[in-house]
């Protein structure tokens, strides 16, 4: 489902469905909140990370430290 169809009573179904009790006043707030996310998702999507290496490239603390700054 896009999550940018949905709406507070879905939002209500989905947390029922999950186990979670989510009280009337809240329903518009969690859909609102899923949209949001999902906008967030859809660009992430977006990028291009065919440059970008693997983690395992990359070492915490293994940078040396650049004389010139």
């Amino acid at each position: 489902m896009d999550s940018a169809e949905l709406t507070p009573s879905e939002a209500a179904r989905w947390s029922a469905r999950a186990g979670l009790d989510l009280p009337a006043e809240r329903h518009a707030a969690v859909a609102a909140t899923a949209r949001r996310l999902q906008s967030v998702v859809a660009v992430l999507r977006e990028l291009d990370y065919g440059d970008t290496p693997p983690d395992a490239v990359f070492r915490a603390g293994g940078e040396r430290p650049d004389a010139a700054v």
